[in-house]
């Protein structure tokens, strides 16, 4: 079997449709001056988790750890069924919620590759951009790197896992990766009960080993995020000279 025919996997019993089959983005919210009020600073790129579109949480949540910075919310191509039909409002970048080996693995890159090439097309070249999701978005802002790695300044991953690149071409980037040493913020609440222990301690220790990161845990926090994340996360984009304290 060749490498490309590995990408599309089994049809899905949660999502019409197969694992890793090919999507493109068509949804996108953007911030004040449409996403060019400020554009000598990095771009934010908002990534939703699963049934969840473009709102007003990334508006609000931006306002409070990016003020002066342009961002974007993407809405995931995928909407979730219920059974006499579609559920309004309800979007997914996986066929499942959780997918995991091989069907996270072809998710991931399908994904991940329709989020880049929106990018390559809606952002300019010279633009910094910044991928900051939650969740299954979590998971993406991290596989951008495992794709484009070059394109993106720094990525920022909110109670997500990590494909386990168990199919072949689905993360090839990663080879390259360790030398770039790209900044990243792994925040996630140790009461998570969505994503298990030992997926957060992988996606941890292979963060560690191919990006320059930043780890935070929050004590009684479940799968979600908090004031003092919220807090944490302003401070590391300071730092890392991604956002400013003023104009």
């Amino acid at each position: 079997m060749s490498e490309s025919s590995q990408l599309v996997g089994r049809e899905s019993s949660v999502v019409p449709g197969r694992f890793g089959e090919p999507m493109q983005v068509h949804e996108a919210q953007w911030s004040r001056g449409g996403g060019n009020a400020q554009p000598n600073r990095p771009m934010l790129l908002c990534l939703h988790g699963w049934g969840v579109g473009t709102s007003r949480i990334w508006a609000d949540m931006m306002r409070y750890v990016a003020p002066y910075n342009d961002f974007v919310s993407l809405r995931a191509p995928l909407v979730l069924q219920e059974e006499r039909g579609s559920i309004p409002g309800a979007y997914t970048w996986f066929h499942d919620c959780v997918p995991t080996g091989e069907d996270l693995d072809r998710d991931a890159f399908a994904a991940a590759n329709a989020i880049d090439a929106w990018v390559s097309e809606h952002i300019p070249a010279e633009r910094d951009v910044v991928p900051i999701g939650f969740s299954q978005g979590g998971l993406l802002a991290i596989h951008l790197l495992r794709v484009h790695p070059e394109r993106y300044r720094a990525s920022i991953s909110l109670s997500g896992f990590l494909a386990p690149a168990q199919v072949p071409g689905t993360a090839p980037a990663d080879g390259r990766l360790a030398d770039l040493q790209i900044p990243t913020f792994f925040g996630y609440g140790q009461a998570d009960t969505v994503i298990p222990a030992y997926e957060i301690h992988a996606m941890s220790a292979w963060l560690e080993e191919h990006t320059w990161l930043t780890e935070k845990s929050y004590r009684g926090l479940d799968h979600a995020v908090s004031l003092q994340e919220f807090n944490d996360l302003r401070q590391w984009l300071m730092l890392n000279n991604i956002t400013s304290g003023m104009l």
